[in-house]
């Protein structure tokens, strides 16, 4: 059986390339943050300083995909 993705909030801090960005969550860890297929198309939207709901695996704390973002 699959495990849900945990889902937090955090904080756009900078870009790193085309897809992923540097996000803190609110606990201060610093991950990488990545968008799906699905926001492909708003990705340039998407700035320093943007809230943003990620999702994570229970696995991998060091990276999240962005689901939801507001700025």
């Amino acid at each position: 059986m699959k495990d849900a993705p945990i889902v937090t909030q955090g904080k756009v801090i900078n870009r790193r390339d085309d897809r992923t960005f540097n996000v803190e969550l609110k606990n201060g860890k610093l991950i990488i943050g990545h968008t799906p297929k699905k926001l492909a198309e708003v990705r340039d939207e998407i700035k320093d300083g943007f809230s943003v709901t990620l999702e994570m695996t229970p696995f991998d704390f060091e990276k999240g995909r962005i689901v939801e973002y507001s700025a």
